[in-house]
Protein backbone atom coordinates (compact mmCIF):
# COMPACT_ATOMS: atom_id res chain seq x y z
CA UNK A 1 0.00 0.00 0.00
CA UNK A 2 1.32 2.93 -0.72
CA UNK A 3 0.30 6.20 1.32
CA UNK A 4 -0.58 9.28 -0.36
CA UNK A 5 -0.08 12.72 0.66
CA UNK A 6 -3.06 14.44 2.99
CA UNK A 7 -5.12 16.29 -0.05
CA UNK A 8 -5.16 20.13 1.16
CA UNK A 9 -8.56 21.94 1.58
CA UNK A 10 -7.51 25.79 0.67
CA UNK A 11 -6.23 26.58 -2.54
CA UNK A 12 -5.25 29.29 -4.75
CA UNK A 13 -8.25 29.16 -7.36
CA UNK A 14 -11.77 29.70 -5.62
CA UNK A 15 -14.57 27.24 -7.20
CA UNK A 16 -16.25 29.89 -9.35
CA UNK A 17 -12.69 30.44 -11.24
CA UNK A 18 -12.12 26.96 -11.78
CA UNK A 19 -15.71 26.33 -13.35
CA UNK A 20 -14.87 29.45 -15.60
CA UNK A 21 -12.15 28.20 -16.53
CA UNK A 22 -12.37 24.38 -17.49
CA UNK A 23 -12.00 23.18 -20.54
CA UNK A 24 -11.30 19.39 -21.99
CA UNK A 25 -7.28 19.86 -22.71
CA UNK A 26 -6.15 17.18 -24.86
CA UNK A 27 -2.61 18.02 -25.44
CA UNK A 28 -0.34 17.38 -22.93
CA UNK A 29 3.43 18.95 -22.41
CA UNK A 30 5.90 16.23 -21.28
CA UNK A 31 6.67 15.97 -17.82
CA UNK A 32 5.31 14.33 -14.53
CA UNK A 33 2.62 14.89 -12.10
CA UNK A 34 3.64 14.86 -8.89
CA UNK A 35 2.45 12.64 -5.40
CA UNK A 36 0.71 15.58 -4.33
CA UNK A 37 -1.66 16.31 -7.13
CA UNK A 38 -2.34 12.37 -8.02
CA UNK A 39 -3.45 12.66 -4.18
CA UNK A 40 -5.73 15.94 -4.95
CA UNK A 41 -7.32 14.52 -7.83
CA UNK A 42 -7.93 10.61 -6.27
CA UNK A 43 -10.01 12.86 -3.00
CA UNK A 44 -11.63 15.44 -5.23
CA UNK A 45 -12.90 11.92 -6.77
CA UNK A 46 -13.91 9.68 -3.83
CA UNK A 47 -12.51 10.90 -0.87
CA UNK A 48 -13.65 10.94 2.27
CA UNK A 49 -15.12 14.27 3.31
CA UNK A 50 -16.32 13.79 6.75
CA UNK A 51 -15.77 11.37 10.13
CA UNK A 52 -19.30 9.26 8.93
CA UNK A 53 -16.98 8.51 5.83
CA UNK A 54 -19.21 10.50 3.61
CA UNK A 55 -17.46 11.06 0.11
CA UNK A 56 -16.26 14.23 -1.95
CA UNK A 57 -19.17 13.26 -4.82
CA UNK A 58 -23.00 12.90 -3.76
CA UNK A 59 -24.06 9.28 -3.87
CA UNK A 60 -27.59 8.08 -3.64
CA UNK A 61 -28.23 6.20 -0.08
CA UNK A 62 -24.67 7.13 0.59
CA UNK A 63 -24.02 3.67 -0.89
CA UNK A 64 -21.00 4.34 -3.37
CA UNK A 65 -21.02 2.50 -6.11
CA UNK A 66 -17.56 3.87 -7.30
CA UNK A 67 -14.45 2.59 -7.73
CA UNK A 68 -11.29 4.63 -8.81
CA UNK A 69 -8.48 3.21 -10.85
CA UNK A 70 -5.37 5.03 -11.20
CA UNK A 71 -2.70 4.52 -14.73
CA UNK A 72 0.22 5.85 -14.37
CA UNK A 73 2.12 6.84 -17.64
CA UNK A 74 4.64 9.73 -15.49
CA UNK A 75 3.95 10.22 -11.82
CA UNK A 76 7.47 11.03 -9.66
CA UNK A 77 7.17 8.63 -7.53
CA UNK A 78 5.39 6.02 -9.03
CA UNK A 79 6.13 3.45 -11.23
CA UNK A 80 4.16 2.96 -14.09
CA UNK A 81 0.83 0.31 -14.02
CA UNK A 82 -2.20 -0.15 -12.23
CA UNK A 83 -3.44 1.56 -8.93
CA UNK A 84 -6.84 0.93 -7.16
CA UNK A 85 -7.70 4.22 -4.58
CA UNK A 86 -7.98 2.63 -1.14
CA UNK A 87 -10.06 5.58 0.30
CA UNK A 88 -10.30 4.96 3.73
CA UNK A 89 -6.61 5.04 4.29
CA UNK A 90 -5.93 7.88 1.32
CA UNK A 91 -4.05 5.26 -0.39
CA UNK A 92 -2.93 3.32 -3.54
CA UNK A 93 -3.20 -0.13 -3.85
CA UNK A 94 -1.21 -1.74 -6.81
CA UNK A 95 -2.75 -3.90 -9.01
CA UNK A 96 -0.10 -4.39 -11.83
CA UNK A 97 3.06 -3.24 -13.39
CA UNK A 98 4.15 -2.81 -16.86
CA UNK A 99 2.78 -0.57 -20.02
CA UNK A 100 -1.07 -0.33 -19.56
CA UNK A 101 -1.69 2.97 -20.95
CA UNK A 102 -0.55 1.60 -23.96
CA UNK A 103 -3.55 -1.22 -23.77
CA UNK A 104 -5.74 1.83 -22.47
CA UNK A 105 -4.91 3.43 -25.29
CA UNK A 106 -6.30 0.75 -27.52
CA UNK A 107 -9.36 -0.10 -25.64
CA UNK A 108 -10.28 3.45 -26.27
CA UNK A 109 -10.62 3.68 -29.86
CA UNK A 110 -6.61 4.62 -29.88
CA UNK A 111 -7.84 8.03 -28.61
CA UNK A 112 -4.45 9.80 -28.41
CA UNK A 113 -4.70 11.98 -25.38
CA UNK A 114 -5.71 8.56 -23.43
CA UNK A 115 -1.66 7.51 -24.62
CA UNK A 116 -0.27 10.89 -24.03
CA UNK A 117 -1.45 11.33 -20.53
CA UNK A 118 0.57 11.28 -17.62
CA UNK A 119 -2.53 9.48 -15.50
CA UNK A 120 -5.59 8.06 -16.79
CA UNK A 121 -8.07 7.75 -14.01
CA UNK A 122 -10.76 4.93 -14.73
CA UNK A 123 -14.40 4.78 -12.73
CA UNK A 124 -15.44 1.87 -12.31
CA UNK A 125 -19.25 0.70 -11.11
CA UNK A 126 -20.38 -1.88 -8.85
CA UNK A 127 -24.20 -1.84 -9.78
CA UNK A 128 -25.39 -3.90 -7.26
CA UNK A 129 -24.91 -1.32 -4.58
CA UNK A 130 -27.03 0.87 -5.74
CA UNK A 131 -29.49 -1.18 -7.72
CA UNK A 132 -30.01 -3.66 -4.48
CA UNK A 133 -32.08 -0.54 -3.18
CA UNK A 134 -33.25 1.28 -6.16
CA UNK A 135 -33.84 -1.44 -8.43
CA UNK A 136 -33.97 -0.35 -12.10
CA UNK A 137 -33.56 3.45 -11.18
CA UNK A 138 -30.35 2.58 -9.44
CA UNK A 139 -28.52 2.62 -12.94
CA UNK A 140 -29.39 6.06 -13.28
CA UNK A 141 -27.91 7.28 -10.33
CA UNK A 142 -24.55 5.28 -10.44
CA UNK A 143 -24.15 7.25 -13.50
CA UNK A 144 -25.51 10.48 -12.27
CA UNK A 145 -22.73 10.10 -9.63
CA UNK A 146 -19.90 9.28 -12.05
CA UNK A 147 -20.51 12.96 -13.87
CA UNK A 148 -20.87 14.13 -10.15
CA UNK A 149 -17.13 12.63 -9.21
CA UNK A 150 -15.44 13.46 -12.78
CA UNK A 151 -16.69 17.06 -12.79
CA UNK A 152 -14.89 17.62 -9.04
CA UNK A 153 -11.72 15.87 -10.56
CA UNK A 154 -11.87 18.24 -13.42
CA UNK A 155 -12.50 21.17 -11.31
CA UNK A 156 -9.46 20.14 -9.03
CA UNK A 157 -7.32 19.71 -12.38
CA UNK A 158 -8.17 23.50 -13.46
CA UNK A 159 -7.38 24.76 -9.80
CA UNK A 160 -3.87 22.81 -10.06
CA UNK A 161 -3.20 23.95 -13.48
CA UNK A 162 -3.51 20.83 -14.79
CA UNK A 163 -5.78 19.58 -17.97
CA UNK A 164 -7.90 16.77 -18.22
CA UNK A 165 -10.73 15.25 -20.81
CA UNK A 166 -13.28 12.94 -20.06
CA UNK A 167 -13.57 9.62 -22.37
CA UNK A 168 -16.79 7.66 -22.74
CA UNK A 169 -16.03 6.14 -25.56
CA UNK A 170 -13.99 2.73 -25.02
CA UNK A 171 -14.43 -1.16 -24.94
CA UNK A 172 -15.63 -2.43 -21.55
CA UNK A 173 -14.13 -5.63 -21.60
CA UNK A 174 -10.55 -4.64 -23.18
CA UNK A 175 -10.62 -1.93 -20.09
CA UNK A 176 -11.44 -4.94 -17.86
CA UNK A 177 -8.78 -7.01 -19.00
CA UNK A 178 -6.32 -4.06 -19.35
CA UNK A 179 -6.81 -3.02 -15.71
CA UNK A 180 -7.53 -6.30 -14.38
CA UNK A 181 -10.53 -4.65 -12.72
CA UNK A 182 -13.96 -6.35 -11.82
CA UNK A 183 -16.10 -3.82 -11.95
CA UNK A 184 -17.82 -2.42 -14.50
CA UNK A 185 -15.81 0.77 -16.46
CA UNK A 186 -17.88 3.39 -16.97
CA UNK A 187 -15.54 6.78 -17.35
CA UNK A 188 -11.75 7.75 -17.99
CA UNK A 189 -10.42 11.01 -17.15
CA UNK A 190 -7.31 11.66 -18.99
CA UNK A 191 -5.08 14.01 -17.12
CA UNK A 192 -1.82 16.00 -17.75
CA UNK A 193 0.27 19.18 -17.60
CA UNK A 194 -1.13 22.08 -19.94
Amino acid sequence: MIRLPEPKFKGDMSVEEAIKRRRSVRNFKKGQLSLEEISQLLWAAQGITDPKGYRSAPSAGALYPLEVYLVVGEVKGLESGVYKYENRSHALIKIRGGDPASELYRAALMQDWVLRAQANLVFGAVFERTTSKYRERGFRYVYMEAGHAAQNVLLEAEALGLGGVVVGAFYDEQVKKALSMEEEPIYIISLGRR
